[in-house]
């Protein structure tokens, strides 16, 4: 497939980019600072720009899908740039969407959200509202074939293990009530969703 990836040199979106790029498919990636991206590939462009600011459409047409793994720390921020790649993504006629999210928004237990709760780091509160907030505003988007993963309550790298579990809207834990999932792992997720759409406007989550 011809994908664009948004945020394609971050920690979560650095993995997607070479599980997309490992699997075959011809990927732009749009990244604030193209420095950053030392990967070379005969499938990738490389643009540089800010969505928040930037024509989103014409950095992403001609390709079939949009995956975002855009990242802020403040919901100002996240939710105008995610409310631009919308904008963008439906000018350029794209109708598929996936979108990296938190583990803030999943439910620890029902009607309760883990950024909720009194446990909740302070420090991670802010990139955790504005993830969020810009969940709130994609499960609006009635005409986009969008999906949103959210990770597991911990994420670091490691392993590309292909084995995992799956979930909805609540927190996927172990017997021993631990919530892990690697970046190499969550990217398999994610390509798996774009090769095999399982959750076609919905969030899902996943975790070992």
């Amino acid at each position: 497939m011809k994908i664009a990836i948004i945020g394609a040199s971050g920690f979560i979106g650095s993995a997607i980019l070479k599980e997309a790029l490992d699997r075959g498919h011809s990927v732009t990636a749009i990244v604030r600072h193209a420095e950053k991206i030392t990967t070379t590939h005969p499938q990738l462009i490389i643009k540089e720009a800010d969505v928040a600011t930037a024509d989103v459409a014409s950095l992403v047409a001609g390709n079939e899908a949009v995956i975002s793994a855009y990242n802020a720390y403040d919901s100002a921020t996240y939710v105008k740039a995610i409310h631009a790649i919308i904008n963008g993504i439906k000018k350029a006629g794209i109708k598929r969407f996936l979108a990296v999210s938190g583990a803030g928004s999943l439910e620890i237990e029902p009607g309760l959200q883990v950024l909720d709760t009194p446990e909740f780091p302070a420090e991670w509160k802010g990139g955790a509202s504005a993830t969020r907030d810009a969940f709130y505003v994609i499960r609006e988007q009635n005409d986009l074939d969008w999906t949103v993963l959210s990770p597991a309550m911990m994420i670091e790298p490691g392993e590309r293990t292909g084995r995992f579990r799956l979930g909805k809207d609540q927190v996927v834990a172990d017997e021993k009530g631990d919530s892990k999932i690697s970046t190499g792992d969550y990217a398999v997720a994610m390509i798996d969703e774009l090769e095999k759409p399982a959750h076609i406007r919905e969030r899902f989550t996943l975790a070992y």
